[in-house]
């Protein structure tokens, strides 16, 4: 009885792996063929290779320029000694602050133009008290005339002298008018309204007409980008449109216009600078170095991948699908590079199947098994 337990073990073991082997010999035998079937074949009986194609179509897709260029003050306005100048006594701004249109920056020493007023001042007194004699013995002489003690030259005498004092009081008036003007002069103001650039005079410095400049000012805060770029994007410029402007360093964008184009090109370097209107920003210094992406217009065109264009010693070009799955080779013009893809400009209208990524291991006249992407497009 042990002996038929045992050998009855052994056969329903047997029986068991059979039917496990035969399992995996239908399964490969049926799922191989069927693969086989499925694929298709060259002319030599090979299997074709499974290449991912793209149908681009044509989209409308911004136009932008891409330059870099130094960023400055819009109006740097430099500020100096506008009188006679002197010692200076107190500077009373520093880089960084905001001032008002004629705020005073800089006060200059004017004790000795003080004096030179006063003096003026009272000679002032002294014409205007010979005038006040001068009109009183023309008024004598003017009753006494019709008595016949003043004859009428001595009234014309007297009329003179009292001419004379007055004119002598103007002068004197327009004299310390004048020395006041100087003495106003002395402060040094602001021009306009704006933000302090740099500061370069110190308490006790002496200066006057020919210093050089003290303080310079950005009016308004406003900054701009000195974009330089070939002469064939300033032709697709103009003045108004819109820009990006993005300081080294950082990511953050700030929006800007085209205030300038220059009339002019560099014979050296065949390049000319647009000028970029930003307004006041902290990451925008005068002196650093910024990128702007700027919108010139829009056009209608195919999008590929970076990936899809290819070029050699022939020029730039695209494989696309062409009759019977065979590869065609395109020769296309590339227009602008962007973060979305490559804008053919010329040689696909967009209905094409282009090979989005293996282009550069295939041959012309090749056959290959197609296959749609699967991944949007943006």
């Amino acid at each position: 009885e042990t002996l038929a337990r045992k050998r009855r073990r052994r056969w329903i073991i047997l029986a068991a792996v059979a039917l496990v082997l035969i399992g995996i010999a239908a399964v490969v035998l049926f799922g191989g063929s069927g693969e086989k079937a499925a694929a298709p074949q060259g002319d030599a009986g090979q299997q074709l290779p499974a290449v991912t194609v793209m149908v681009p179509g044509r989209q409308d897709i911004p136009a932008i320029i891409s330059a870099t260029g130094s960023l400055a003050a819009r109006r740097d306005m430099p500020v100096g000694v506008p009188g006679e100048g002197g010692q200076v006594e107190r500077v009373l701004v520093e880089p960084g602050q905001w001032v008002g249109a004629g705020q005073t920056l800089a006060v200059i020493n004017r004790s000795v133009q003080v004096q030179e007023a006063a003096q003026l001042a009272a000679q002032i007194e002294v014409a205007r008290a010979d005038l006040n004699l001068a009109q009183a013995n023309l008024d004598r002489a003017q009753r006494l005339v019709q008595r016949g003690f003043v004859s009428r030259a001595d009234i014309d005498r007297l009329t003179a002298t009292r001419d004379a004092a007055a004119a002598r009081v103007r002068v004197a008036q327009a004299t310390l008018g004048a020395s006041r003007a100087r003495i106003g002069r002395l402060d040094v103001r602001a021009p306009a309204a704006g933000l302090v650039l740099s500061r370069s005079v110190e308490t006790g410095q002496v200066v006057g007409a020919g210093s050089p400049a003290l303080f310079r000012i950005a009016a308004g805060g406003e900054m701009e980008l000195l974009a330089r770029m070939p002469q064939a994007d300033l032709v697709r410029l103009s003045v108004g449109v819109p820009v990006e402007v993005t300081p080294v360093g950082s990511t953050q964008a700030y929006q800007g216009s085209v205030w300038q184009i220059s009339p002019t090109i560099d014979p050296q370097t065949r390049q000319g600078v647009a000028r970029i209107a930003v307004p006041y920003q902290r990451d925008l210094r005068p002196g650093g170095f910024a990128s702007a992406n700027i919108r010139a217009g829009s056009a209608t065109a195919p999008l590929l991948p970076e990936s899809a264009v290819l070029t050699d010693d022939a020029g730039t070009y695209v494989m696309i699908v062409g009759p019977n799955n065979t590869v065609v080779r395109r020769p296309v013009r590339v227009g602008t590079v962007n973060d979305r893809g490559v804008v053919i400009a010329e040689g696909l209208t967009g209905n094409e199947q282009v090979v989005e990524s293996a282009g550069a291991f295939l041959n012309a006249g090749e056959r290959i098994r197609p296959e749609r992407s699967r991944a949007p497009r943006r």
